[in-house]
């Protein structure tokens, strides 16, 4: 890090609470969720800048990585709307308040950043380079913008958090967030946070997600992010969850 960057940082408003934060080894909600997210809008991001318009195949396939984004980004708004912010707002009255303002604002570049890559598909060839590189440069500021926010949530709201709520009322919120969301929107996620994970934190994701599901059921997931995982992430992986690391199949 430069020293200019490391001044910015340290003058961020946040930073106070990031350096308590970082200091409380309490049970962080945001932290997995948020390695996901920041995987997949880097990602997406990347597929926008180097797209070949003239391709009409690969150009298509990616603003369906796009659309799936956003549907990521829509539907981890509306866990946090009515799981996190309704928590922190129960005991600590307009914590979340900032926050829930940048939902709402984000709620609206995702409609707009849609529209944006529906005309862009539906233009013709010749003409795509320059919507294609608005486009790619408008999702570089939705980005740029959630990335700060994430980390106002990873701090201040966690701070207002751990402040309220012991660890075992957080981990009973987390249960009830992940029963309400749908198995496929599961899968979208962990196709994105598993190989974002350390070693550490994907084992122990894993396997408490083993624990809970059905055999068929948690090798579905195994086989979904086994091919977003390098062959070192998977060497690792595969005897910690216990997994044959040359199967395809968990051992029995």
């Amino acid at each position: 890090m430069t020293p200019t960057a490391s001044a910015s940082v340290r003058s961020h408003p946040a930073a106070a609470e990031s350096g308590r934060a970082a200091a409380a080894p309490r049970l962080d909600l945001y932290a997995p969720i948020h390695k996901a997210l920041r995987a997949a809008m880097t990602d997406t991001l990347l597929r926008l800048g180097r797209v070949d318009v003239s391709d009409a195949e690969e150009l298509a396939e990616t603003i369906d990585a796009l659309e799936a984004l956003l549907d990521l980004c829509t539907g981890h708004i509306e866990h946090e709307n009515a799981f996190v912010h309704a928590a922190i707002e129960a005991r600590q009255p307009a914590g979340a308040e900032r926050t829930a303002h940048d939902h709402v604002e984000h709620l609206a570049s995702i409609d707009a950043l849609r529209d944006e890559g529906r005309r862009l598909r539906a233009t013709a060839g010749a003409e795509r380079m320059a919507p294609a590189l608005r486009l790619y440069r408008h999702v570089a500021l939705f980005v740029a913008e959630n990335f700060q926010h994430m980390h106002i949530e990873e701090t201040v709201n966690n701070a207002a958090l751990w402040a309220h709520y012991s660890d075992a009322e957080l981990a009973a919120l987390h249960d009830r967030l992940v029963a309400s969301i749908s198995p496929q929107e599961n899968l979208a996620v962990a196709r994105w946070m598993v190989p974002a994970l350390s070693p550490l934190e994907r084992a122990a994701m894993l396997n408490g997600a083993k624990a809970g599901m059905p055999p068929e059921a948690f090798l579905a997931v195994v086989e979904h992010v086994r091919p977003h995982l390098d062959a070192r992430g998977w060497q690792k992986l595969a005897p910690a969850i216990g997994v044959a690391a040359q199967a395809r199949h968990p051992v029995a």
